[in-house]
């Protein structure tokens, strides 16, 4: 299928970094100070917008960056069209959701394998009738790698809107009713863009909140959301490692 290409395009600026094939798309702040500090992140001058924090490791991890936070479809698309030309070719989002299940409590884990769309990104970058999901390999060992937290986790569909003021009742049953796990911004976006770019995707998502009652319960500051995010974060730094060991054994570059 031929697709024509937008007059503005994501381009390499002169100054901007070039980045090794993982990303870690921190969706939240505190993902993204948790990872640069543990990594001694070195901040990257990168000139974009939607792109104002980007972080590479001071170790021997040079083949991943992190980049965040991001609210919304809108700029978490935009920050992966510009990661994609920077080099960018497998892209680990960890993020916070609400749950529309009464067994997804506070702290409990979601990994997304497909998306209810409703946010206005994803319907620009068509991908034929191809399903709105994730790579399979890395979301299989991400499903795999999160037994090691100890925390409940289970992967499934989410619900991705771009109005979270407007998860009124309704949806919430309906979608609750329907199986889908939780309700969260990006993935469904993040999910479409990368099939759009031949570019590998996955997600983590820690629940930050609960909505299956209908009434709204946060634990956004909870010392338990806070743990599993760090836990998260460490998870996907080890899965990143033990994908560049085994590219450089085989050579793939990857």
């Amino acid at each position: 299928m031929e697709v024509e290409e937008g007059i503005i395009s994501p381009r390499r600026g002169k100054n901007d970094p070039v980045l090794g094939p993982d990303v870690i798309l921190a969706m939240v702040p505190e993902g993204l100070r948790y990872l640069s500090k543990k990594t001694g992140g070195e901040r990257l001058p990168v000139h974009d917008m939607a792109l104002s924090h980007l972080y590479r490791p001071q170790t021997r991890m040079r083949s991943v960056s992190f980049a965040g936070p991001f609210l919304g479809a809108p700029q978490a698309v935009l920050a992966m069209e510009k990661l994609i030309v920077l080099g960018a070719k497998r892209f680990w989002a960890l993020g916070w959701c609400g749950s529309l299940q009464r067994y997804l409590k506070i702290g409990d884990v979601v990994i997304p394998t497909s998306a209810v769309v409703e946010e206005g990104t994803s319907h620009h970058y068509p991908i034929g009738k191809r399903p709105v999901e994730p790579d399979p390999l890395i979301t299989g060992l991400l499903a795999h790698g999160v037994k090691e937290l100890q925390v409940e986790s289970r992967t499934g569909m989410v619900w991705s809107t771009d109005a979270p003021y407007r998860e009124t009742p309704a949806k919430v049953e309906k979608y609750g009713q329907q199986g889908v796990l939780a309700v969260e911004m990006e993935m469904s976006a993040l999910m479409q863009v990368a099939l759009f770019r031949s570019v590998a995707f996955t997600g983590m998502l820690v629940v930050s909140d609960e909505l299956f009652d209908l009434r709204w319960h946060t634990g956004f500051s909870s010392s338990r959301v806070k743990e599993v995010t760090r836990a998260g974060a460490d998870l996907l730094l080890k899965l990143i490692s033990s994908l560049a060991v085994e590219s450089e054994r085989d050579g793939t570059g990857l």
